[in-house]
């Protein structure tokens, strides 16, 4: 199937329920038997049988399924599958399939966790999954949080960032912005491009304003006040930010303005900086790839091959190897030519 035929069947399902209406490369399993996956991956786990077999198995299966074949290995077998792969498995290629095995909720608390544990704080992480994740996603995110590590994730963010940087990821958190109304508000897109615009007394902006306004309003409405700012005042809304704020304040507005702008063209540029030049951060390649994976995928494989010149595909093939480069390609599904 090429890429064009993949984006419009996904397309033409996207007005159904469930998980054939998303942009992922991971589907649900038609011909879903669990009770024979439960007994190809206890075989391997267990005879220390071809890594392989366990990779396809877990790429084969969306993440529903997969929480249904982790029940019913508890069930059958009185044994945690996680633990098992954890002692079969190591480094990247652990760290893959015990992510795809986690609840989307579950894997992005622990990554936050992960962004914040320790000396120092990965505020590119923080940014990027509060910036990116629905109103649901975020609730979730926090009720497994706190299950997970007994604290609140807000008492985390406040203990490890710092002001506006903390009020940014905290009203991020809150999961407020507003559904797509489809109905085009021109006087509130007037009234929010000057808000953005106005300077206060001390010929400083309003830290709290961009706050409300970037975290609060409908995606689409705030792409219309970018282009109202741009044609104003002849400057990119990516522009005053760099002019306006500093440090993290300022990278996750940029972050969370590049999300709300393109959030498939965000995603392909993490990912070819993850890959490009000598080394690759496979912490963001992971977990751009696990958490897009049943999301917007392939709409992300368009960008990077667009922008980029390449497939995503032969990136990965190129920039990683074994086992690892396998489950990675099994999640980008196809090469785009």
């Amino acid at each position: 199937m090429t890429l064009t035929d993949e984006i419009l069947s996904s397309l033409h399902l996207a007005d159904k329920t469930g998980a054939w209406g998303t942009l992922g490369t991971i589907k649900p399993q038609k011909n879903f038997e669990p009770e024979l996956d439960v007994e190809k991956l206890h075989d391997v786990l267990t005879n220390k049988g071809n890594k392989q077999t366990v990779i396809d198995v877990i790429t084969g299966l969306n993440n529903e399924q997969r929480q249904e074949v982790i029940r019913l290995y508890k069930e059958e077998l009185q044994k945690d599958l996680l633990e098992d792969i954890k002692k079969a498995f190591s480094g990247d290629l652990e760290r893959v399939i015990v992510g795809l095995l986690k609840t989307p909720a579950a894997y992005d608390a622990q990554e936050l966790k992960a962004a914040m544990k320790g000396l120092g704080t990965d505020e590119a992480t923080l940014s990027e999954i509060l910036s990116s994740r629905s109103n649901e996603q975020l609730r979730a995110i926090q009720a497994c949080y706190k299950q997970e590590f007994k604290t609140e994730l807000e008492k985390d963010i406040t203990s490890d960032t710092s002001e506006p940087y903390t009020s940014l990821l905290l009203t991020l958190l809150k999961g407020k912005r507003e559904r797509e109304s489809g109905i085009i508000d021109y006087g509130l897109i007037e009234q929010d491009f000057k808000t953005l615009s106005d300077l206060g007394p001390k010929k400083t902006t309003n830290d709290a304003q961009w706050i409300t306004i970037l975290t609060e309003r409908p995606k689409g409405h705030l792409r219309r006040v970018f282009d109202v700012y741009k044609k104003s005042t002849s400057v990119d809304i990516e522009e005053a930010i760099k002019k306006n704020f500093k440090g993290d304040f300022q990278k996750s507005l940029l972050t969370l303005v590049a999300v709300i702008k393109d959030a498939p063209l965000y995603f392909a540029d993490k990912l070819y900086n993850a890959m490009k030049g000598l080394g690759t951060d496979d912490k963001a390649l992971i977990r751009i790839l696990i958490s897009r994976s049943e999301e917007d995928l392939l709409s992300i494989r368009v960008a990077y091959r667009r922008k980029y010149g390449k497939s995503l595909y032969s990136s990965i093939e190129s920039d990683t190897k074994g086992d690892y480069r396998s489950t990675l390609l099994l999640l980008c599904r196809a090469e785009d030519i």
